[in-house]
């Protein structure tokens, strides 16, 4: 084979981000229906974070390799797997693993990423882009015309999000600190400052007759805030409760409350509809159809990178064996955009 390792980062426990440990050993060999991709850019998402205070709902035991997604170069196939696939450079969804030089995944899994669009650009959009665009047209089924509001629009989600809603030809207000507001402006949406203003009450002003969607990843008392402010008809789509990001306790306390109030919503009699988005949902239902789904969608969001749509946004690129420095860089919440490793 070649000379190259396998070089991987193990979160070994619930550890500050100089806890994560460097990890070499030998390349991953493909089996029956498996590719190995050599990685040339993953990175880090709000699910490591929660990971590694052990506070994501349904993290594997410890330890194990982190990483959500993945893009890099097909190096080797295994049986029954096209070996025309070798040499193409491709994206997966993980959840776990991809923080690693050389990843096995199911070939069914990949999803081709077009000419002319580089690693770390595809990056940005894998996870970020699928939740968006599902969220959007699967979940709220966004029109033309319709007003959404967006929490955290200058986030990994939310920045996508955002311009996939402008391209639909949708309005967006968008709640981000003021130093995001500019470039918020510049992306044709209007700017709420979430830590100075009175979200709602601002809203309110802007969209009197309520909004047409919600995207709410902060969960909790947000979450109600959001319900109330959508117009007959709308949709709030929850994907998250960032707002107890540092809390204590069950891991599963916040998002069980949060579906709680989902179910209790959905039986009230005005039209509105809440959904709690994971991108997950399904695929223990159907893996074919969830992998279907994946790659039309994914795909979607690779062409409108490709034509302007949307803008990736690489916050940082740092090698992974300085995995420690990116994750305080993507918790520092002082950076626009996805934070990169690179092998």
């Amino acid at each position: 084979m070649n000379a190259e390792g396998l070089v991987e980062v193990v979160l070994p426990g619930k550890v500050e981000p100089e806890g994560l440990e460097i990890r070499h050993g030998a390349v991953p060999v493909a089996g029956p229906g498996q590719v190995v991709i050599r990685m040339e850019a993953t990175g880090v998402s709000f699910a490591e974070q929660q990971m590694r205070r052990g506070r994501y709902y349904d993290q594997p035991p410890f330890p194990f390799v982190p990483g959500y997604d993945l893009v890099g170069t097909v190096l080797t196939t295994g049986h029954g797997v096209d070996p025309g696939l070798a040499g193409t450079r491709v994206a997966a969804l993980v959840k776990v693993g991809g923080w690693a030089s050389h990843v096995r995944v199911e070939a069914a899994d990949v999803v081709p990423v077009p000419d002319g669009i580089g690693a770390a650009e595809a990056e940005t959009v894998v996870v970020n882009g699928i939740t968006a665009w599902q969220m959007l047209h699967r979940k709220a089924r966004v029109r033309t015309g319709q007003t959404v509001l967006v929490h955290g629009a200058n986030g990994g989600v939310g920045s996508v999000l955002v311009q996939l809603a402008r391209a639909a030809g949708v309005k967006v207000i968008g709640t981000a600190s003021a130093r995001h507001h500019d470039a918020l402006r510049e992306r044709g949406v209007t700017p709420v400052d979430y830590r100075t203003e009175n979200v709602a009450a601002r809203v309110r002003e802007l969209a009197p007759g309520g909004v047409d969607a919600v995207f709410d990843h902060v969960g909790g008392r947000s979450a109600v805030d959001s319900w109330n402010l959508l117009a007959p008809g709308g949709t709030l789509v929850a994907y998250g409760s960032a707002s107890t990001r540092d809390d204590t306790g069950s891991k599963q306390g916040p998002v069980l409350k949060l579906l709680g109030r989902v179910w209790l919503w959905n039986t009230l009699p005005n039209g509105r509809r809440a959904y709690f988005f994971n991108v997950w949902a399904g695929r223990a239902l159907s893996k074919n159809r969830f992998r279907a789904r994946l790659r039309a969608d994914l795909t979607q969001v690779f062409t409108a990178l490709q034509r302007g749509d949307v803008t990736a946004q690489i916050a940082a690129q740092l090698p992974l064996t300085q995995v420690a420095e990116a994750l305080r860089l993507a918790e520092s919440g002082t950076v626009a955009g996805k934070v990169v490793l690179n092998p």
